[in-house]
C-alpha cells in the first residue's frame, strides 16, 4: 500500500481537539506511505499541526486554509495544489458536523448548514478535483461518511443521518460515472469511534464523558470503540493500488455493528 510519488489532498486534515481525529490520522498515514500530503482545514493552525507532524517525520506536507462551504475557497486550494505539485492522485473528504435536536427544534438554517458542510462540501471538492484526475486518467476519491448513513441509531441528528446517506449515494454515483476514466470513488462509514469530534459533539447526550465512553464501548460488538487510526488504515487501503478493483463501496469500519443494526 505504497503511495510514493503521489499527491493526496485531505479536506478536514486538522483535529477538532487534542488527540487524533480521522482526517489528521489519515493525512499522517498517507505521508508515512510515501505520499506528498496537502492538509487543508478551515482552521489553518489545525492543518499546520498535521503538516508539522508529517514534516517532523521526514515527509512532505503543505498546510492550507479551506472552507468547504465556499466554492471559491475549495477551488483556490485545488489550484494551489496543482500549481505546486502538478497533480492530485487522491482526494480525501473528511469534513463533517452533527446537529443534535428534536425535529421540532431544527430550523431551515440549521438543516441547510449540515447539508452544506457534510454533502455539498464533498461535492465542491470532487467538482474541483475531477477534471485533474480525468486529465491524469487515474485517481481515487475517499469520502468519510458514517454508519448513520446506512442505519439509524438513537441519537437525534436527523440532518446528519440524511446528509451521510446522501453522501453514500453520491459516492456510488461518482463511481459509476467516472470509473471508466480510471477514477475510483469509495466511502468509509465509521461506527462507534473515540475521536475529538465525537467528544465535542456527542458528549452532551450523556451524563459525562466517562459515561459516554462506557456506553459506546459497551455498544460495540468488540467491546471497544474504534479510533482514528482504524479509519486511516481503511483510507490508505482504498487509496492504494491494492484496492484497484474496489469502486463504489461504502465500507463500514465499525467492529461489526452494522450486522446488528441491519
Amino acid at each position: 500500500m505504497q503511495l510514493t510519488g503521489r499527491v493526496v489532498l485531505v479536506f478536514g486534515a486538522g483535529s477538532s481537539g487534542p488527540g487524533w481525529g480521522n482526517g489528521k490520522a489519515a493525512a499522517v498515514l498517507y505521508a508515512r506511505a510515501g505520499a506528498t500530503v496537502v492538509a487543508a482545514d478551515r482552521v489553518l493552525a489545525a492543518a499546520a499541526e498535521t503538516a508539522s507532524i508529517i514534516t517532523g517525520e521526514g515527509g512532505q506536507a503543505l498546510a492550507l486554509a479551506a472552507d468547504v462551504t465556499s466554492a471559491a475557497s475549495v477551488d483556490a486550494v485545488v489550484a494551489a495544489v496543482l500549481a505546486q505539485f502538478g497533480r492530485i492522485d487522491v482526494l480525501h473528504n473528511n469534513v463533517g458536523i452533527t446537529d443534535m435536536g428534536d425535529l421540532s427544534e431544527i430550523t431551515d438554517e440549521r438543516w441547510a448548514r449540515v447539508m452544506d458542510i457534510n454533502l455539498a462540501g464533498a461535492m465542491r471538492a470532487c467538482r474541483a478535483v475531477l477534471p485533474i484526475m480525468q486529465a491524469q486518467g487515474k485517481g481515487a476519491i475517499i469520502n468519510i461518511s458514517s454508519l448513520a448513513g446506512g442505519v439509524i441509531n438513537t441519537y437525534p441528528y436527523f440532518s446528519y443521518n440524511a446528509s451521510k446517506a446522501a453522501l453514500n449515494h453520491f459516492t456510488r454515483a461518482l463511481a459509476i460515472q467516472y470509473g471508466k476514466q480510471g477514477i475510483r470513488s469509495n466511502a468509509i462509514m465509521p461506527g462507534l469511534m473515540a475521536t475529538p469530534m465525537v467528544q465535542a459533539q456527542i458528549a452532551g447526550q450523556y451524563a459525562d464523558v466517562d459515561a459516554m465512553q462506557r456506553a459506546r464501548d459497551a455498544a460495540s460488538p468488540t467491546g471497544k470503540q474504534g479510533d482514528a487510526w482504524d479509519i486511516a488504515r481503511a483510507a490508505l487501503f482504498l487509496a492504494s493500488d491494492d484496492a484497484g478493483y474496489i469502486n463504489g463501496v461504502c465500507l463500514p469500519v465499525d467492529g461489526g455493528l452494522h450486522c446488528l443494526a441491519g
